[in-house]
């Protein structure tokens, strides 16, 4: 039986061009950033993150919090800048803070210079392109965020990243991870992923996109479990860890160290 279509969230209204990257069959490829996924990125982010809105809102509200005077704020995967803008809006008018945006993908920076622009961002910002799964140097921070980009790092660098992030936080500064996850057991884990495919349904997508996105992220996007990513920012001396947005296989943690 056909899923009527449902209304498109939020992002619909903006001027950023409907992701129909996999609309059509297609040579499957692994999944890439590049300028064909950047056109698209915020529709996609939207239509395919549960309450993509409301995560960004929390994301933005914790970081703000943890913000301090004469600090920068990292968005790590920046893609587009969404979150950098969002975390402006919230902040007091003549903060004294920097932005720092790093991404591997030329493309989603050259977007996020623009949108950064449109906005008349008020704060002064760097954009860095760089490979997250290499060096990557990070200095005086208050808040580190990871929004659903450690789950692209290779497993063999991301405790790496994670040290090098605690090690560029200053004393009451904080990690923010968004990340999709698997579930605890099989069970729990098909259980959720029927749902996630049912809701990106929901949001437009037919039953080919998500059967070819799904073939391209197999050997890109590697989740771990929860309590994995508990354990990984345990070792690395994250002492108080905190999720405060969970939805079946998406899931967000604050920590400090």
């Amino acid at each position: 039986m056909k899923t009527k279509e449902q209304p498109r969230p939020e992002a619909a209204a903006s001027r950023t061009p409907e992701d129909r990257i996999f609309a059509q069959p297609r040579a499957i490829a692994d999944f890439d950033f590049g300028a064909e996924t950047a056109r698209v990125f915020d529709d996609m982010l939207h239509r395919s993150v549960p309450f993509y809105a409301e995560v960004e809102r929390m994301v933005a509200e914790l970081a703000a919090d943890f913000a301090a005077p004469g600090t920068a704020i990292y968005d790590l995967g920046c893609s587009t800048c969404t979150t950098a803008v969002q975390v402006a809006r919230l902040l007091p008018e003549g903060s004294d803070v920097r932005f720092i945006g790093i991404d591997s993908s030329q493309e989603m920076l050259d977007l996020a210079r623009q949108k950064l622009t449109e906005s008349q961002f008020p704060f002064p910002y760097e954009l860095v392109q760089a490979d997250l799964n290499h060096e990557v140097e990070i200095e005086n921070a208050s808040a580190v965020l990871l929004v659903l980009t450690l789950q692209f790092i290779r497993p063999l660098y991301r405790d790496r990243l994670i040290e090098r992030i605690r090690r560029g936080l200053s004393d009451e500064g904080c990690l923010i991870l968004v990340e999709k996850v698997l579930g605890e057991s099989s069970t729990f884990n098909r259980l959720f992923i029927k749902h996630y495919y049912e809701l990106k349904k929901r949001h437009g997508y037919s039953d080919l996109e998500i059967a070819q996105k799904r073939e391209a992220l197999e050997n890109v996007l590697v989740p771990y479990r929860l309590e994995e990513n508990r354990e990984l920012l345990a070792r690395h001396g994250f002492s108080q860890v905190d999720v405060f947005f969970k939805w079946y296989n998406f899931c967000a943690l604050v920590a400090m160290k």
